[in-house]
């Protein structure tokens, strides 16, 4: 035990010895907060300019929508060209976007139709970059590394993801909404020169049985090619499936269901609601850099299986039990869960699938995610306006179903 303590650290931090591995995590953070100066710079001049509450909601939409519907097709793409390509590209299109848009402002040129076509196009452009910095991470590090490097990638992910939109908020409070849109495009702009610098290892061409080069298929086909790879291997389909669980417990429980619970249950207000998401965060942080320090390759089946039983234990307790205290360490404890999971999960499907099929595997993964959110919102929502214990109690279920189906499948059990 203590050697293997005493090499956790230098485990961890194995990855960081690669220049195209720092390249990559520095380019990735950079467009993560890049995403999150979006999100409040889109929300602060759209309610600037109109001061409607709906017409934000159509902006929002705008880019969101293209985003998921355009995913698959990212995906696609990645598994035929250059990852790396894809999102180079996407970033200096992103940048140049939030310049136009950033100007428009500063000139008092921008109207509400043309955020909503910023934002469309921003949502397309996204949704080439979100698979490919998954699955490009195999062709940077070798396959021993991809434990300690998803931690990294990941803890760098989460940390931006939070501080992204108070920076954003900062910026705004300092200056105004069209700056923060002239920052976003710096950022965009630096991502795509940090990854331009990435160097990969060339993937082997795709032969038929008779070893000359594959035909290239339609990308519809591709596309109907990715989800029938997904949904016939019963590993995969767990794997995405409790995805798609811990999606939809994390967008209504996570967001209306910790609203509920820090305003008329804790009575602590947004206070208490800062502590609970702040906690999350911070746990699903921690999670994951263990999940890196320890390494080595665990049953992913089982750790699955106890994701999903673990998360549906926290829900009950958030629904029964109303001490702020344990409401906030049982969050931290969920959140750790989730990030150590992810760990092992991400690197299984990067060690397992093919660099030919990675990307679209990955995009349906994503898909599914984008697909129940909303719907996770609209049930949360309803439940939340009658009882917010009804509301931790279907995700527990839910949670405790979908734990139980991963130990009924022998093949899911021994995944490694």
């Amino acid at each position: 035990m203590a050697t293997t303590l005493a090499d956790a650290g230098p485990r961890l931090w194995a990855p960081v010895r690669h220049r195209s591995f720092r390249l990559l995590w520095t380019g990735q953070a950079l467009s993560l907060l890049g995403d999150g100066f979006s999100v409040v710079a889109f929300s602060w001049i759209t309610l600037s300019l109109t001061g409607s509450t709906l017409a934000l909601g159509y902006v929002l939409a705008f880019q969101a929508v293209p985003r998921a519907l355009f995913t698959l097709v990212g995906g696609t793409l990645g598994d035929s060209m250059s990852p790396r390509t894809l999102m180079v590209a996407s970033s200096w299109t992103r940048a140049a976007l939030m310049t136009a848009v950033g100007t428009a402002g500063l000139t008092g040129d921008l109207t509400v139709w043309m955020l909503c076509a910023a934002a469309a196009a921003f949502g397309t452009v996204d949704a080439f970059f979100q698979p490919a910095r998954v699955s490009i991470l195999p062709s940077v590090v070798d396959d021993d590394l991809l434990t300690p490097a998803n931690a990294l990638m990941g803890a760098g992910a989460r940390t931006a993801a939070v501080i992204g939109p108070a920076i954003g908020g900062l910026v705004i409070a300092l200056t105004q909404a069209p700056v923060a849109f002239l920052v976003d495009a710096g950022c965009f702009a630096l991502c795509g020169l940090c990854v331009s610098r990435v160097r990969t290892r060339p993937r082997p061409p795709r032969t038929g049985t008779d070893g000359t080069p594959e035909k290239q298929a339609s990308l519809a086909a591709r596309i109907r090619e990715g989800i029938t790879y997904t949904a016939r291997d019963p590993r995969l389909r767990t794997v995405v499936a409790l995805d798609t669980a811990v999606n939809f417990c994390y967008a209504g429980p996570f967001t209306v269901g910790f609203a509920t619970l820090a305003n008329q249950v804790l009575r602590g207000g947004s206070a208490t609601l800062g502590v609970l998401n702040g906690s999350l965060a911070a746990g699903a942080v921690l999670g994951t850099l263990a999940g890196g320090a320890l390494g080595g390759r665990p049953r992913v089946g089982l750790l699955v299986a106890a994701l999903a039983g673990w998360l549906g234990a926290g829900m009950a307790v958030l629904g029964l039990v109303h001490s702020t205290p344990v409401v906030v360490a049982t969050v931290l404890a969920m959140g750790f869960a989730i990030g150590f999971q992810g760990v092992f999960g991400l690197s299984w499907i990067q060690r397992n699938i093919p660099q030919d099929v990675l990307g679209r595997v990955v995009s349906v993964d994503m898909v599914l995610g984008y697909a129940v959110a909303p719907l996770s919102l609209i049930v949360c929502g309803a439940l939340a306006g009658r009882d917010v214990s009804a509301l931790f109690g279907v995700a527990a279920a839910l949670l405790a179903a979908t734990g139980l189906a991963v130990l009924a499948s022998r093949a899911v059990r021994e995944m490694r």
